[in-house]
């Protein structure tokens, strides 16, 4: 089976039923906490997948990593359609899928900046500037990553393009011309 496919069904599925409910914000809210769970407890993936851990503390378990509440009827509804459906194991990727169907539906951009030391506060400010003024009418949600490897400047992930600023970089570019000659 196809394990792109079959995430995809069902995260539509569950985008257009949190529309009809009018809950696609706060399924969204739950979903990046859930994805942020699994990346956070890697072990979590393998909880999940256990055939030997019963289903009702499979669906607590998920409940908490999404920080959701027990009385959150849409989220208790999706978790119990993927347990009817033997599904369970691949809640991860339905809750990829779901983030990546809402933030286009939504015109939202995830943007990744990584810098060797912490930004000042005005110099993220006017980096956030220069970002939303290329993304007109664009939600942007901002990741900050610190990496001292880059030496010096920065890196801007925008969805799946790069602005590769950084003396990491240019040092490379430099040294491949200095080889070349």
């Amino acid at each position: 089976m196809d394990q792109g496919l079959i995430p995809n069904r069902y995260a539509k599925a569950l985008y257009k039923f949190a529309l009809e409910k009018g809950a696609a914000d706060r399924v969204y809210e739950l979903m990046k906490c859930l994805c942020a769970s699994f990346a956070g407890q890697p072990r979590l993936q393998e909880v999940v997948a256990n055939p030997f851990v019963a289903t009702e503390d499979k669906t607590g378990l998920l409940t908490t990593a999404a920080c959701a509440k027990s009385t959150d009827t849409v989220f208790a509804d999706f978790l119990k359609l993927l347990v009817e459906n033997r599904r369970i194991d691949i809640v991860r990727l339905i809750a990829l899928r779901y983030l990546d169907i809402y933030r286009r539906a939504n015109n939202i951009c995830l943007v990744k900046i990584v810098t060797a030391t912490d930004m000042p506060a005005d110099v993220v400010g006017k980096l956030h500037a220069l970002v939303e003024r290329h993304l007109p009418g664009a939600t942007v949600e901002y990741t900050h990553l610190t990496d001292p490897s880059i030496i010096g400047g920065f890196i801007v992930d925008v969805n799946s393009e790069r602005l590769d600023a950084s003396l990491e970089s240019e040092l490379r570019q430099l040294r491949l011309k200095l080889l070349s000659k």
